[in-house]
């Protein structure tokens, strides 16, 4: 059954700021940027935003900071902290704030410094605090755990592992705004430093500066703006634990659920969707998030991406602007598979443009495979 918000607002704006090294610009400059560029994509005013959507990694409160720095005073503010899922959470609070008029434009905007004031994951949040006394190499092992277990359990190689590293990069290589743009080959995935057995360095997503933006409005008003309305069919989540001890099955994420609603809600299955961006914080990702999101049976993820099949010319486009692995990382991904994904339906991705894309996923993951948020939007012709 849809869901009665199914196509009640729609991304008329995206922007984005920062990419890769961004030398001598704060976290909230590049927030604030990103911001400027998606209103300005929309043709709006930053007076024109009343409801705000924002988490940072700098402040405790960084939604209040953020419309502090902006210079703006939103009647409706949401700062839910999800990790990198936070952003493709805020399509659903920002849907339902914009249905039930608490607001009429909704920002949902990140920027982070994170390569060039630090090089590190900086957060005010504390490691989890019954695995931080093993002082494992957080967050990396908590994926490398997952990734060990698939191997084990379906046969899945580093080889297949590789596969969807090269596929980014392929994809990356036709993106003018990608920061990793050159030649990545299989063997030099497997033969890069090892950095938590089994990933090696080309396993994990870059580190870069970066900063993203949409702006939303009520679906009535979408034809208005400059772009084509990119509209919200769908979204969903789910969160499975915390800490990687207490994940139930290494091999089974919360995308799982989250999917199967979100695909409810929006009146689609898997089979429709046009283009597929995933939140590919390390290789494993993509091969679990295809699993469990209905692209291929579970344990099938390493035999999906081989040879190529999710790369330019293949099956199935996956993180069509390079992902977190070749594209940009700046601490939290979520909000570039959105603007990936918009920019889909709209035919203006900078790098390679999928003809005819009508549906597109977004997929956020945060923590450690624990919050799980996927996203279906699609065109003017899938209302």
């Amino acid at each position: 059954m849809t869901n009665q918000l199914r196509g009640k607002a729609a991304i008329v704006g995206t922007g984005h700021a920062g990419f890769g090294e961004a030398h001598g610009l704060t976290a909230y400059e590049i927030m604030a940027q990103a911001a400027l560029a998606a209103l300005g994509d929309a043709g709006l005013k930053l007076n024109a935003v009343d409801g705000l959507f924002c988490t940072m990694m700098e402040d405790s409160m960084p939604a209040l900071m953020a419309a502090e720095y902006l210079g703006i005073r939103p009647r409706f503010v949401e700062g839910t902290m999800t990790g990198g899922s936070s952003f493709v959470n805020y399509l659903t609070s920002a849907t339902m704030a914009l249905e039930a008029g608490l607001c009429d434009v909704a920002l949902i905007v990140y920027g982070s410094n994170q390569r060039t004031a630090s090089g590190k994951l900086v957060t005010v949040s504390r490691p989890p605090p019954y695995e931080a006394p093993y002082n494992p190499r957080y967050p990396i092992s908590a994926y490398a755990l997952a990734a060990a277990r698939h191997m084990h359990e379906f046969g899945t190689t580093r080889e297949q592992l590789a596969d969807v590293a090269v596929a980014a990069r392929g994809w990356a290589q036709q993106n003018p705004e990608a920061f990793e743009r050159g030649p990545l080959t299989q063997e030099q995935v497997l033969s890069a430093r090892m950095v938590c057995d089994p990933l090696s360095v080309r396993d994990c997503c870059l580190v870069t500066d970066g900063g993203g933006a949409v702006v939303l409005v009520r679906a009535e008003r979408a034809k208005d703006f400059p772009k084509p309305p990119v509209y919200v069919l769908g979204s969903a989540a789910e969160s499975a634990h915390r800490q990687i001890s207490q994940m139930p099955d290494f091999t089974v994420t919360a995308a799982r659920e989250s999917g199967q609603r979100a695909f409810a809600a929006a009146g689609v299955k898997p089979a429709d969707i046009d283009v597929v961006e995933l939140y590919d914080a390390f290789t494993i990702n993509t091969i679990l998030f295809l699993e469990d999101l209905g692209f291929c049976k579970k344990g099938e993820g390493g035999t999906f991406v081989e040879g190529g099949r999710i790369a330019p010319g293949g099956v199935l486009p996956v993180n069509t602007n390079g992902g977190g692995l070749s594209c940009v990382h700046p601490g939290m991904y979520g909000i570039f598979t959105i603007i990936e994904a918009a920019r889909q339906i709209r035919g203006d991705a900078p790098g390679l443009q999928i003809k005819d894309v009508n549906l597109a996923l977004a997929h956020g993951n945060g923590g450690v495979l624990t919050s799980q948020v996927t996203a279906i939007l699609g065109s003017a012709a899938t209302l």
